[in-house]
Protein backbone atom coordinates (compact mmCIF):
# COMPACT_ATOMS: atom_id res chain seq x y z
CA UNK A 1 0.00 0.00 0.00
CA UNK A 2 1.36 3.39 -0.99
CA UNK A 3 1.74 5.57 2.06
CA UNK A 4 3.62 8.55 3.46
CA UNK A 5 4.06 8.90 7.21
CA UNK A 6 5.46 12.02 8.87
CA UNK A 7 7.07 12.13 12.30
CA UNK A 8 9.27 14.37 14.42
CA UNK A 9 6.97 17.26 15.22
CA UNK A 10 6.58 18.72 18.68
CA UNK A 11 6.82 21.78 20.90
CA UNK A 12 10.04 23.79 20.68
CA UNK A 13 11.17 27.17 21.96
CA UNK A 14 11.99 30.03 19.59
CA UNK A 15 15.48 29.59 18.20
CA UNK A 16 15.29 25.82 18.59
CA UNK A 17 15.49 22.99 16.07
CA UNK A 18 13.52 19.95 14.97
CA UNK A 19 14.02 17.24 12.39
CA UNK A 20 10.96 15.95 10.59
CA UNK A 21 10.91 12.64 8.74
CA UNK A 22 8.72 11.46 5.87
CA UNK A 23 8.80 7.67 5.52
CA UNK A 24 7.55 6.29 2.23
CA UNK A 25 6.13 2.80 1.77
CA UNK A 26 4.84 1.23 -1.39
CA UNK A 27 7.12 3.32 -3.60
CA UNK A 28 10.72 4.40 -3.83
CA UNK A 29 10.82 8.05 -2.71
CA UNK A 30 14.00 8.78 -4.70
CA UNK A 31 12.07 8.18 -7.94
CA UNK A 32 9.63 11.00 -7.20
CA UNK A 33 9.63 14.65 -6.25
CA UNK A 34 8.97 15.01 -2.53
CA UNK A 35 7.86 18.22 -0.91
CA UNK A 36 7.29 19.52 2.60
CA UNK A 37 4.37 21.85 3.22
CA UNK A 38 2.86 23.50 6.25
CA UNK A 39 -0.63 24.67 7.01
CA UNK A 40 -2.32 26.74 9.69
CA UNK A 41 -6.10 27.07 10.21
CA UNK A 42 -7.78 29.15 7.55
CA UNK A 43 -4.72 29.34 5.33
CA UNK A 44 -3.69 27.53 2.18
CA UNK A 45 -1.09 24.79 2.37
CA UNK A 46 2.30 26.48 1.89
CA UNK A 47 5.26 24.82 0.23
CA UNK A 48 8.45 25.21 2.27
CA UNK A 49 10.93 22.80 0.65
CA UNK A 50 11.09 20.16 -2.06
CA UNK A 51 13.60 17.82 -3.67
CA UNK A 52 13.36 17.05 -7.36
CA UNK A 53 13.16 13.45 -8.54
CA UNK A 54 15.46 13.82 -11.51
CA UNK A 55 18.65 15.31 -10.12
CA UNK A 56 17.91 15.76 -6.45
CA UNK A 57 17.81 19.54 -6.84
CA UNK A 58 16.26 21.34 -3.90
CA UNK A 59 14.05 24.41 -3.60
CA UNK A 60 12.99 26.45 -0.59
CA UNK A 61 10.45 29.15 0.07
CA UNK A 62 11.92 32.55 0.89
CA UNK A 63 10.54 32.34 4.41
CA UNK A 64 12.66 29.28 5.30
CA UNK A 65 15.71 29.63 3.04
CA UNK A 66 18.90 29.36 5.06
CA UNK A 67 17.10 27.85 8.07
CA UNK A 68 15.49 24.63 6.75
CA UNK A 69 17.23 21.81 4.88
CA UNK A 70 15.59 18.98 2.95
CA UNK A 71 17.51 15.75 2.41
CA UNK A 72 16.98 12.15 1.33
CA UNK A 73 18.12 8.84 2.78
CA UNK A 74 17.65 6.52 -0.17
CA UNK A 75 18.58 3.43 1.83
CA UNK A 76 15.90 4.08 4.45
CA UNK A 77 13.46 5.54 1.88
CA UNK A 78 12.99 8.61 4.07
CA UNK A 79 13.03 12.33 3.29
CA UNK A 80 13.99 14.64 6.15
CA UNK A 81 13.35 18.30 6.85
CA UNK A 82 15.78 19.90 9.29
CA UNK A 83 14.24 23.00 10.88
CA UNK A 84 16.66 25.44 12.54
CA UNK A 85 16.28 28.89 14.08
CA UNK A 86 12.57 28.33 14.51
CA UNK A 87 10.21 31.20 15.24
CA UNK A 88 6.50 31.22 16.15
CA UNK A 89 5.55 31.91 12.52
CA UNK A 90 6.91 28.44 11.65
CA UNK A 91 4.18 26.78 13.71
CA UNK A 92 1.65 24.64 11.87
CA UNK A 93 0.91 21.14 10.67
CA UNK A 94 3.71 19.93 8.41
CA UNK A 95 2.85 17.55 5.60
CA UNK A 96 5.00 15.71 3.12
CA UNK A 97 3.72 15.08 -0.37
CA UNK A 98 4.74 13.02 -3.37
CA UNK A 99 4.53 14.35 -6.91
CA UNK A 100 4.31 11.46 -9.35
CA UNK A 101 5.38 13.40 -12.44
CA UNK A 102 7.68 16.12 -11.06
CA UNK A 103 7.12 18.46 -13.98
CA UNK A 104 5.73 21.57 -12.36
CA UNK A 105 6.62 23.92 -9.52
CA UNK A 106 7.39 21.60 -6.65
CA UNK A 107 6.47 24.21 -4.05
CA UNK A 108 2.84 24.24 -5.21
CA UNK A 109 0.51 21.86 -3.33
CA UNK A 110 -1.66 21.13 -6.38
CA UNK A 111 1.24 19.34 -8.09
CA UNK A 112 1.11 16.52 -5.53
CA UNK A 113 -0.74 13.22 -5.71
CA UNK A 114 -0.10 11.66 -2.29
CA UNK A 115 -0.01 13.17 1.20
CA UNK A 116 0.86 12.03 4.67
CA UNK A 117 -1.32 12.67 7.72
CA UNK A 118 0.81 15.56 8.99
CA UNK A 119 2.82 16.30 12.11
CA UNK A 120 2.28 19.31 14.38
CA UNK A 121 5.08 21.80 14.97
CA UNK A 122 4.54 24.41 17.68
CA UNK A 123 7.13 27.09 18.34
CA UNK A 124 6.42 28.86 21.59
CA UNK A 125 8.12 29.99 24.76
Amino acid sequence: QEQLVESGGGLVQPGGSLRLACAASGFRSNKYTIGWFRQTPGKEREGVACVNRRHGDTWYSDSVKGRFTISRDNVKNVVYLQLNSLNPEDSGVYYCGLDTYGLGDCLQWYEYDYWGQGTQVTVSS
